[in-house]
Protein backbone atom coordinates (compact mmCIF):
# COMPACT_ATOMS: atom_id res chain seq x y z
CA UNK A 1 0.00 0.00 0.00
CA UNK A 2 1.46 3.20 -1.02
CA UNK A 3 0.03 5.63 1.77
CA UNK A 4 0.63 8.95 2.39
CA UNK A 5 0.24 10.75 5.58
CA UNK A 6 -1.48 13.88 6.57
CA UNK A 7 1.61 15.44 7.53
CA UNK A 8 3.55 14.27 4.55
CA UNK A 9 1.72 16.14 2.05
CA UNK A 10 1.16 19.44 3.90
CA UNK A 11 -2.15 18.82 6.12
CA UNK A 12 -2.24 18.72 9.86
CA UNK A 13 -1.09 15.75 11.11
CA UNK A 14 -4.66 15.17 12.62
CA UNK A 15 -8.01 15.75 11.83
CA UNK A 16 -10.22 17.44 13.80
CA UNK A 17 -13.23 15.58 12.51
CA UNK A 18 -15.47 14.27 15.26
CA UNK A 19 -13.89 10.48 16.54
CA UNK A 20 -16.13 7.60 15.87
CA UNK A 21 -14.98 3.77 16.99
CA UNK A 22 -16.10 1.99 13.79
CA UNK A 23 -18.08 2.01 10.75
CA UNK A 24 -20.57 -0.83 8.92
CA UNK A 25 -18.06 0.25 6.20
CA UNK A 26 -16.90 2.36 3.59
CA UNK A 27 -18.85 3.85 0.53
CA UNK A 28 -16.98 5.08 -2.47
CA UNK A 29 -17.27 8.93 -4.15
CA UNK A 30 -15.71 10.30 -7.33
CA UNK A 31 -15.38 13.95 -7.91
CA UNK A 32 -18.36 14.88 -9.49
CA UNK A 33 -17.00 17.19 -11.94
CA UNK A 34 -14.17 17.33 -15.13
CA UNK A 35 -10.77 16.07 -14.21
CA UNK A 36 -8.05 15.62 -16.12
CA UNK A 37 -5.06 12.74 -15.82
CA UNK A 38 -1.84 14.91 -14.68
CA UNK A 39 1.69 13.69 -13.55
CA UNK A 40 1.61 11.84 -10.15
CA UNK A 41 3.56 14.74 -8.56
CA UNK A 42 0.96 16.92 -9.35
CA UNK A 43 -1.84 14.64 -7.43
CA UNK A 44 -1.08 15.91 -3.32
CA UNK A 45 -1.73 19.24 -4.89
CA UNK A 46 -4.95 18.45 -6.49
CA UNK A 47 -5.93 16.53 -2.62
CA UNK A 48 -4.79 20.07 -0.88
CA UNK A 49 -6.91 21.73 -3.53
CA UNK A 50 -10.06 19.42 -2.46
CA UNK A 51 -9.11 20.48 1.22
CA UNK A 52 -9.17 24.33 0.67
CA UNK A 53 -12.46 24.00 -1.10
CA UNK A 54 -13.93 22.14 1.46
CA UNK A 55 -12.97 24.61 4.26
CA UNK A 56 -14.23 27.32 2.01
CA UNK A 57 -17.52 25.73 1.51
CA UNK A 58 -19.14 27.89 4.75
CA UNK A 59 -22.94 26.54 3.97
CA UNK A 60 -21.63 23.03 4.23
CA UNK A 61 -19.64 23.73 7.39
CA UNK A 62 -16.48 21.07 6.71
CA UNK A 63 -14.50 20.96 9.76
CA UNK A 64 -11.49 19.13 6.97
CA UNK A 65 -11.32 17.75 4.00
CA UNK A 66 -14.61 15.82 3.67
CA UNK A 67 -13.09 12.26 2.73
CA UNK A 68 -11.25 10.16 4.94
CA UNK A 69 -8.87 8.85 2.38
CA UNK A 70 -8.55 10.00 -1.79
CA UNK A 71 -6.73 7.77 -4.07
CA UNK A 72 -5.29 8.98 -7.49
CA UNK A 73 -5.24 7.43 -10.45
CA UNK A 74 -1.42 6.18 -10.32
CA UNK A 75 -2.80 3.90 -6.92
CA UNK A 76 -1.69 6.29 -4.12
CA UNK A 77 -4.04 6.42 -1.00
CA UNK A 78 -3.84 10.73 0.46
CA UNK A 79 -4.70 9.77 4.42
CA UNK A 80 -8.06 12.41 4.68
CA UNK A 81 -9.61 12.73 7.83
CA UNK A 82 -8.59 8.95 8.19
CA UNK A 83 -10.09 6.01 10.36
CA UNK A 84 -11.80 6.76 13.41
CA UNK A 85 -12.75 9.91 12.27
CA UNK A 86 -16.54 10.78 11.30
CA UNK A 87 -16.76 11.53 7.45
CA UNK A 88 -18.37 14.81 5.85
CA UNK A 89 -18.84 13.26 2.53
CA UNK A 90 -21.82 10.92 2.51
CA UNK A 91 -24.89 13.38 3.00
CA UNK A 92 -26.31 13.80 5.89
CA UNK A 93 -25.10 13.52 10.37
CA UNK A 94 -26.34 9.52 9.87
CA UNK A 95 -25.24 8.68 6.87
CA UNK A 96 -21.50 10.36 7.90
CA UNK A 97 -21.77 8.14 11.09
CA UNK A 98 -22.09 4.72 9.44
CA UNK A 99 -19.85 4.59 6.87
CA UNK A 100 -16.24 6.08 6.17
CA UNK A 101 -15.59 7.93 2.67
CA UNK A 102 -12.84 7.00 -0.04
CA UNK A 103 -12.83 9.33 -3.29
CA UNK A 104 -11.14 8.11 -6.29
CA UNK A 105 -9.96 11.33 -8.30
CA UNK A 106 -11.77 10.44 -11.28
CA UNK A 107 -14.59 12.60 -12.63
CA UNK A 108 -17.62 13.34 -14.48
CA UNK A 109 -15.77 13.83 -17.49
CA UNK A 110 -12.57 13.73 -18.72
CA UNK A 111 -10.97 11.07 -16.65
CA UNK A 112 -13.80 8.63 -15.86
CA UNK A 113 -13.11 5.35 -15.34
CA UNK A 114 -10.55 4.25 -12.75
CA UNK A 115 -7.05 2.87 -13.58
CA UNK A 116 -6.42 -0.90 -12.55
CA UNK A 117 -3.76 1.01 -10.22
CA UNK A 118 -6.22 3.34 -9.09
CA UNK A 119 -8.52 0.10 -8.06
CA UNK A 120 -5.98 -1.49 -6.14
CA UNK A 121 -5.26 1.58 -4.36
CA UNK A 122 -9.10 1.98 -3.22
CA UNK A 123 -8.84 -1.71 -1.96
CA UNK A 124 -5.73 -0.40 -0.27
CA UNK A 125 -7.81 2.26 1.42
CA UNK A 126 -10.77 0.30 2.06
CA UNK A 127 -8.78 -2.82 3.62
CA UNK A 128 -6.59 -0.10 5.77
CA UNK A 129 -10.04 1.85 7.25
CA UNK A 130 -10.99 -2.38 8.23
CA UNK A 131 -7.91 -2.37 9.69
CA UNK A 132 -7.11 0.93 11.77
CA UNK A 133 -10.55 2.02 11.80
CA UNK A 134 -13.11 -1.07 12.72
CA UNK A 135 -14.81 -0.34 9.04
CA UNK A 136 -17.35 -3.31 8.81
CA UNK A 137 -17.70 -5.56 5.50
CA UNK A 138 -19.87 -3.62 3.73
CA UNK A 139 -18.80 -1.18 0.38
CA UNK A 140 -21.29 0.79 -1.16
CA UNK A 141 -21.34 3.97 -3.29
CA UNK A 142 -22.19 7.34 -2.75
CA UNK A 143 -25.71 7.15 -4.26
CA UNK A 144 -26.48 3.75 -2.36
CA UNK A 145 -28.94 5.71 0.17
CA UNK A 146 -28.87 8.95 -0.83
CA UNK A 147 -30.20 10.66 -3.95
CA UNK A 148 -26.60 11.46 -6.17
CA UNK A 149 -24.92 10.16 -9.48
CA UNK A 150 -21.84 9.88 -7.28
CA UNK A 151 -19.77 7.71 -7.78
CA UNK A 152 -20.47 7.58 -11.31
CA UNK A 153 -21.18 4.88 -14.13
CA UNK A 154 -17.50 3.31 -13.98
CA UNK A 155 -16.88 2.92 -10.56
CA UNK A 156 -20.54 1.91 -9.42
CA UNK A 157 -20.13 -1.02 -11.65
CA UNK A 158 -17.12 -1.77 -9.78
CA UNK A 159 -18.63 -1.49 -6.58
CA UNK A 160 -21.48 -3.69 -7.30
CA UNK A 161 -19.26 -6.68 -8.56
CA UNK A 162 -18.04 -6.49 -5.13
CA UNK A 163 -14.90 -4.10 -5.55
CA UNK A 164 -12.79 -6.88 -6.81
CA UNK A 165 -8.82 -6.05 -7.16
CA UNK A 166 -8.10 -5.84 -10.85
CA UNK A 167 -7.43 -9.62 -12.24
CA UNK A 168 -8.61 -11.40 -9.11
CA UNK A 169 -10.89 -14.40 -9.39
CA UNK A 170 -14.48 -12.87 -9.07
CA UNK A 171 -16.47 -13.94 -6.11
CA UNK A 172 -19.50 -15.80 -5.79
CA UNK A 173 -22.60 -13.87 -6.77
CA UNK A 174 -24.40 -12.90 -3.15
CA UNK A 175 -28.04 -12.52 -3.30
CA UNK A 176 -28.93 -8.42 -3.11
CA UNK A 177 -31.93 -7.39 -1.21
CA UNK A 178 -33.28 -4.05 -2.16
CA UNK A 179 -34.58 -1.84 1.32
CA UNK A 180 -36.94 -0.17 -0.56
CA UNK A 181 -38.65 -2.94 -2.17
CA UNK A 182 -38.25 -5.21 0.53
CA UNK A 183 -39.99 -2.03 2.75
CA UNK A 184 -42.54 -1.85 0.21
CA UNK A 185 -43.21 -5.53 1.12
CA UNK A 186 -43.51 -5.45 4.82
CA UNK A 187 -45.97 -2.71 4.65
CA UNK A 188 -48.39 -3.92 1.73
CA UNK A 189 -47.82 -7.83 2.39
CA UNK A 190 -49.37 -8.51 5.82
CA UNK A 191 -52.88 -7.75 4.64
CA UNK A 192 -53.02 -9.84 1.86
CA UNK A 193 -54.73 -13.21 2.04
CA UNK A 194 -52.29 -16.76 1.44
CA UNK A 195 -49.11 -16.53 0.69
CA UNK A 196 -48.58 -13.64 -2.44
CA UNK A 197 -44.76 -13.07 -3.21
CA UNK A 198 -44.29 -9.11 -4.16
CA UNK A 199 -40.39 -9.01 -3.88
CA UNK A 200 -38.71 -11.93 -4.36
CA UNK A 201 -36.02 -10.58 -1.69
CA UNK A 202 -38.20 -11.47 0.99
CA UNK A 203 -37.38 -14.45 0.98
CA UNK A 204 -33.77 -14.15 1.58
CA UNK A 205 -34.14 -12.46 4.48
CA UNK A 206 -36.78 -14.72 5.88
CA UNK A 207 -33.89 -17.28 5.13
CA UNK A 208 -31.68 -15.29 7.42
CA UNK A 209 -34.08 -14.80 10.06
CA UNK A 210 -34.80 -18.41 10.37
CA UNK A 211 -30.83 -19.24 10.59
CA UNK A 212 -30.63 -16.60 13.45
CA UNK A 213 -33.60 -19.10 15.05
CA UNK A 214 -36.36 -16.17 14.95
CA UNK A 215 -38.99 -17.45 11.89
CA UNK A 216 -40.14 -21.06 11.60
CA UNK A 217 -39.05 -22.76 8.55
CA UNK A 218 -42.71 -23.05 7.45
CA UNK A 219 -42.98 -19.21 7.36
CA UNK A 220 -40.10 -18.84 4.77
CA UNK A 221 -42.69 -18.06 2.10
CA UNK A 222 -41.84 -15.03 0.05
CA UNK A 223 -44.99 -13.11 2.00
CA UNK A 224 -43.20 -10.43 4.71
CA UNK A 225 -46.17 -11.27 6.63
CA UNK A 226 -47.00 -10.80 10.51
CA UNK A 227 -44.88 -13.64 11.58
CA UNK A 228 -42.06 -12.43 9.28
CA UNK A 229 -42.71 -8.54 10.94
CA UNK A 230 -42.49 -9.93 14.53
CA UNK A 231 -39.34 -11.92 13.64
CA UNK A 232 -37.60 -8.60 12.47
CA UNK A 233 -38.72 -6.39 15.20
CA UNK A 234 -36.84 -9.56 17.27
CA UNK A 235 -33.60 -9.23 15.40
CA UNK A 236 -33.96 -5.39 15.72
CA UNK A 237 -34.53 -5.63 19.53
CA UNK A 238 -31.43 -7.67 19.29
CA UNK A 239 -29.31 -5.07 17.41
CA UNK A 240 -30.06 -3.03 20.67
CA UNK A 241 -33.15 -0.90 19.22
CA UNK A 242 -36.70 -0.38 21.10
CA UNK A 243 -39.68 1.08 21.21
CA UNK A 244 -40.22 2.72 17.79
CA UNK A 245 -37.20 1.40 16.14
CA UNK A 246 -37.46 -1.77 16.92
CA UNK A 247 -41.20 -2.24 14.81
CA UNK A 248 -40.49 -5.03 12.80
CA UNK A 249 -39.70 -2.85 9.39
CA UNK A 250 -36.12 -2.93 8.31
CA UNK A 251 -33.59 -0.58 8.44
CA UNK A 252 -30.40 0.16 6.68
CA UNK A 253 -28.09 -0.67 9.51
CA UNK A 254 -29.94 -3.90 10.85
CA UNK A 255 -30.41 -5.12 7.30
CA UNK A 256 -26.68 -4.69 6.89
CA UNK A 257 -25.93 -6.47 9.64
CA UNK A 258 -28.24 -9.27 8.85
CA UNK A 259 -26.94 -9.57 5.36
CA UNK A 260 -23.31 -9.16 6.20
CA UNK A 261 -24.19 -12.51 8.73
CA UNK A 262 -26.01 -14.48 6.19
CA UNK A 263 -24.40 -13.41 2.89
CA UNK A 264 -26.74 -10.46 0.93
CA UNK A 265 -25.98 -7.24 0.24
CA UNK A 266 -27.95 -4.30 0.58
CA UNK A 267 -29.16 -1.70 -1.81
CA UNK A 268 -30.84 1.41 -1.40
Amino acid sequence: MDLVRRAAYGLPATSPAAYIASTEGVKVHYLGSEYSSRRHDLCDDYVRAIRASHLANTAEGYVDIAYNAVVCEHGTVYEGRGPNHRSGANGTAALNTATYSVCALVGSSGLTTPTDAQLHGLRDAIEWLRAEGEAGDYIGGHRDGYATSCPGGPLYDWVKRGAPRPGATPPPTSPVVDLSRLISAATVDPPKSGTPVSYAGVRTVEAALQAEGLLAASLVDGHFGTSTIAAYRAWQQRCGYSGADADGIPGRTSLSRLGAAHGFTVTA
